[in-house]
């Protein structure tokens, strides 16, 4: 067993109730304006505004704000992996002045890492996920050398490589190209000759996902 131990402070690394209880003490962190969305994820904050007829200024406040807060309540930003990112589908983006933290100047980025997915640089996203997913095809094929039954073969893949291929499915989907399309499905493909039974392709996913979804909206 191990030995216990008292903290005062802070939430202890790798504990189960970690994350709860840092949700619990930054609860009170919220938007005051409509137009700017905080969404929190444990101890990873994303701030996202809306900018319109070139007015930012209520994005740049909220950011000032989550930062007096950060100060209030004994939190320190980590300015050195904090990134922005400006959504424009404007065919002339005009120059926005840099953001800045506590004295230090945020980058600005193409595309970031969010929760698994990579925002707006789709391609980007799928290299990744047919990378990863091909690297799990590997332990499909020793599996099927260990002669498994294709019902386990079957389970496996849905658990493994499917959840790769799925992961924000009904958010990059529909925008990605029939390129990417056909480069995702043949990992499908690779996975059916290995079982030897048809699974359901990428496009019947999205779909099924995307109703559950909606369902869930609707409720």
């Amino acid at each position: 067993m191990s030995y216990s131990r008292t903290t005062s402070t802070g939430a202890p690394q790798g504990c189960v109730l970690s994350p709860l209880l840092f949700s619990l003490y930054t609860n009170d962190c919220t938007s005051t304006d409509p137009s700017v969305k905080l969404l929190k994820f444990a101890d990873d904050t994303t701030v996202i505004g809306l900018i319109q007829d070139g007015d930012e200024s209520a994005y740049r406040q909220e950011i000032e704000q989550l930062a007096a807060w950060c100060i209030l309540n004994n939190l320190e930003l980590n300015t050195l992996q904090t990134v922005e990112m400006i959504v424009d589908f404007r065919r002339n983006t005009p120059a926005l002045p840099p953001l800045t933290i506590m004295n230090s100047t945020v980058p600005t980025v193409e595309s970031f890492r969010f929760l698994g997915t990579t925002i707006s640089q789709w391609d980007t996203h799928i290299d990744a996920t047919i990378k990863k997913a091909q690297q799990r095809l590997y332990f499909l094929r020793q599996l099927r050398k260990f002669n498994l039954p294709q019902e386990l073969l079957t389970q496996f893949y849905s658990a493994v490589i499917e959840s790769v291929l799925c992961t924000s499915i009904t958010v990059w989907f529909g925008s990605v190209t029939k390129s990417d399309i056909r480069r995702l499905q043949r990992t499908v493909r690779t996975a059916e000759r290995i079982i030897g039974a048809p699974l359901p392709t990428l496009q019947e996913l999205y779909t099924s996902r995307h109703h559950i979804s909606a369902s869930s909206d609707s409720e």
